[in-house]
């Protein structure tokens, strides 16, 4: 009630009624996912280690969630006055998540086994990761490891079921079980400009390109337009159990238009396997909870994977661009405001490198593995190749001592040029790591991975390699 009290008024800006949409939308999340915190907790005296993983999953969104809003009405806040009727309340509310996730964290005395793991089952998608290019439709012919619902096919030549994929995607079914298969769309190759939205209720939704650069969705929403960062993707995502496989997904706002999100991921157990990022400042915005990413390419500047998600890139490209004059890269800014939540960004067997227009250029812009977003940021490189692009101190401050004793940064046994790290930060939050600690930013360790990854049918790795 309070945000379409706000909303209401005539005077707001229009970054102020964006920011109050996007606190709606994740005020709306929190709901459900309280309901089903509850749901769960009243139906047994004693939690499973997949029930218990979920749990800190969804109580630790639900802490991200609320930062978010109030970051977006904090930034939108010399539009209009906030204090006391708004900003208090979700303040307040935020201090007590907090405290909750903190007594199922510590109470519930959950640790995850460590040590090595075995690799993943290697699924539907085989003949993409031996480097072959297989079609969208050959995949769905060739496919019999996935449980698949229903499949509709996108062709802006009227040939198919649907021209665009926002009426694919409002064609899906609402609440679907992963028993019951993946609704499945098969999107032909070509360009689409739409803004699609996955939400909460389209759940267990498989999108299917023709390969990156194929099948394009493309959008230029950006900061410097009245966006705020929240609503700039191109692609949004909440939907639970939501796989993207062979999509290229850019936004061409461009580096000046600063903060320009190509895809926002917020969808529990969600994959995108063979896709492309494109973007500048913020491109891939791995927003909350649990996420894989295995062979695809992401593409920025500034802080161009970010978020607060548990996510892992398994076997990515990682590709620094050349930014604005006078601005340096940060691969990473992690968003990690609560040491109990889940969190952290782990980059598993990835190529680190510069991007055509950056190798090209006279090499006087420094690139570095990532910096402190939030004050318990957790960023880790295990088993990757590290180009020269990198700068050899490795990573970059925020701002002076902010976050540099509470983060968590890690490097291990990884390889190339930049790996090197002799000349690496001396912060306390600062790890070269051993094998015991890598494997916990593992597949089957950090994301569960083995309970729900073979449903999607991407390979992956489960432990170290």
């Amino acid at each position: 009630m309070l945000y379409s009290s706000y909303k209401q008024r005539s005077t707001l800006s229009t970054s102020a009624i964006y920011a109050l949409r996007d606190c709606q939308l994740l005020a709306g999340l929190n709901i459900d996912f309280l309901q089903s915190l509850g749901s769960t907790i009243n139906a047994t005296q004693t939690l499973r280690t997949a029930q218990a993983d979920s749990l800190q999953s969804m109580l630790s969104a639900i802490v991200t969630n609320q930062q978010t809003c109030l970051e977006g009405l904090q930034a939108t806040a010399s539009a209009w006055k906030i204090e006391g009727g708004l900003y208090t309340p979700l303040s307040n509310a935020s201090k007590l998540y907090s405290v909750s996730l903190a007594l199922f964290t510590r109470g519930y005395g959950h640790t995850k086994t460590k040590g090595k793991i075995g690799k993943g089952r290697k699924l539907m998608f085989s003949d993409l990761e031996a480097g072959r290019h297989v079609s969208g439709r050959r995949l769905l012919q060739t496919s019999d490891t996935v449980s698949v619902r229903d499949i509709v096919v996108v062709n802006p030549d009227g040939t198919g079921n649907f021209t665009t994929i926002n009426d694919a995607v409002a064609a899906a079914p609402n609440k679907t079980v992963i028993a019951d298969g993946y609704f499945i769309i098969y999107v032909v190759a070509g360009v689409y400009e739409e803004y699609i939205s996955i939400d909460k209720n389209k759940r267990n939704l498989m999108i299917i390109g023709d390969g990156i650069n194929q099948t394009v969705i493309t959008g230029n929403r950006s900061v410097v337009d009245g966006s705020t960062t929240f609503n700039s993707a191109t692609l949004a995502v909440v939907g639970q159990g939501f796989v993207g496989v062979n999509i290229t997904v850019m936004n061409t706002a461009g580096a000046i238009k600063h903060q320009a999100v190509a895809v926002r991921n917020g969808a529990d157990m969600s994959t995108f396997y063979s896709c492309s990022f494109e973007g500048y400042q913020d491109t891939l915005y791995t927003h909350s909870l649990r996420q894989f990413y295995r062979d695809c390419d992401i593409y920025g500047t500034v802080d161009f994977i970010f978020g607060n998600a548990a996510v892992v890139f398994q076997d990515c490209n990682i590709y620094a661009r050349l930014p604005m004059s006078g601005q340096f890269n940060a691969l990473t800014a992690q968003g990690r405001t609560d040491p109990n939540q889940n969190t952290g960004i782990s980059l598993h067997n990835c190529n680190i490198q510069a991007a055509p227009d950056l190798a090209a250029s006279s090499g006087t812009t420094k690139s570095y593995l990532g910096r402190p977003w939030k004050e318990y940021s957790r960023t880790v490189y295990i088993q990757s190749s590290i180009s020269s692009v990198i700068d050899p101190a490795g990573w970059r401050a925020w701002d002076g001592n902010f976050a540099l004793s509470t983060l968590y940064y890690g490097e291990y046994n990884n390889s190339g040029s930049g790996s090197t790290t002799a000349n690496r930060v001396t912060w306390p939050g600062y790890h070269v790591m051993d094998a015991t600690n890598a494997t916990t930013f593992t597949v089957s360790n950090f994301l569960s991975g083995d309970v729900w990854l073979s449903e999607t049918g991407a390979p992956f790795d489960g432990g170290l390699l």
